[in-house]
């Protein structure tokens, strides 16, 4: 008997990812706000958690899944920086109602959550038990719902993840650049704010084999890159033959975001590749497996 997944936020880059690898070997049903996309060999349900995150309870004990993994977070930084109600709701209030009814029921709950919880210093690659400080809201908030899966269950697993990106619609800042350039349109990505951008194939491997090995506890799960997103955007162009001349590199000085941005947050994964005997590609390779999958599409 397959066990049974449940995947919050399964139209997504990360939770629809989840759903192709996993839906041949897991009894898998997703949830999806506005975006219904149909998957096969899978169930789906549509649910607002921002405005109905009590029916999730519900849905959780009658469905029973052996694990469920939360991919729901609010994707603007700077809108959680100006609106800390949304920002509670979605990833503390709705984060605690799933981590009891999964404590209730016996399920493992797996929680995405960002390098941002860090404040930021150069030179460093953070690990797992370094000092979280957190610069802005969003960084915050997904550092108290980090404690909250971790405190409800022993079982629980919390994924560090930073700059998720593949060969998929949904990987905005790859197609961003790669859209522009190809329509002869220049781009102008930060050099001055650093992260480790991760696979969303290598993110979903490694999450599948968390869940084969029982594993639990806190982990940074990204790519071996540390590279900021001019550098990302150069090799982008250069990968797929466009126009390099095009990207134009601007700092938080010169192109002013809301929130406050660390200045570096490059996570290191080594514990977690060691204990599941699996490596995440650095930013070349990483680049090289979109380039090729962008020719099969």
């Amino acid at each position: 008997m397959k066990s049974k997944l449940l995947v919050l936020g399964g139209s997504g880059l990360v939770g629809s990812t989840i759903v192709n690898y996993a839906k041949n070997n897991y009894d898998t049903i997703f949830s999806y706000n506005s975006n219904k996309i149909n998957i096969s060999n899978t169930k789906s349900f549509q649910i607002d958690l921002l405005n109905d995150h009590t029916k999730i309870e519900t849905i959780i004990e009658n469905y029973k899944p052996n694990i469920i993994i939360n991919t729901i977070a609010h994707s603007s930084v700077d809108l959680c920086e100006k609106n800390h109600f949304i920002a509670d709701k979605l990833h503390i209030e709705t984060t605690k109602k799933i981590a009891n009814v999964c404590a209730n029921i016996n399920s493992k709950l797996i929680f995405l959550s960002t390098d941002a919880v860090f404040e930021g210093k150069l030179n460093k690659q953070y690990v797992e038990n370094d000092v979280a400080n957190p610069i802005n809201y969003y960084g915050e908030t997904k550092l108290k719902a980090e404690k909250i899966v971790l405190n409800a269950s022993s079982n629980n697993v919390v994924l560090r993840t930073a700059v998720i990106y593949g060969s998929h619609k949904k990987s905005r800042f790859t197609n961003w650049i790669l859209d522009c350039l190809k329509d002869g349109k220049s781009v102008d990505p930060f050099s001055d704010q650093f992260n480790t951008p991760t696979l969303v194939d290598d993110l979903v491997k490694a999450i599948l084999k968390i869940i084969e090995n029982n594993i639990s506890g806190l982990y940074h799960a990204t790519g071996k890159t540390c590279v900021n997103r001019y550098e990302f955007s150069k090799l982008l162009a250069k990968k797929f033959s466009l126009d390099e001349t095009l990207i134009y590199p601007v700092t938080k000085f010169e192109k002013k975001q809301y929130a406050p941005r660390p200045i570096s947050t490059c996570l290191n994964s080594t514990k977690l590749e060691n204990l599941i005997n699996f490596s995440f590609s650095d930013i070349s390779s990483g680049i090289d497996f979109i380039f090729k999958k962008s020719k099969t599409n």
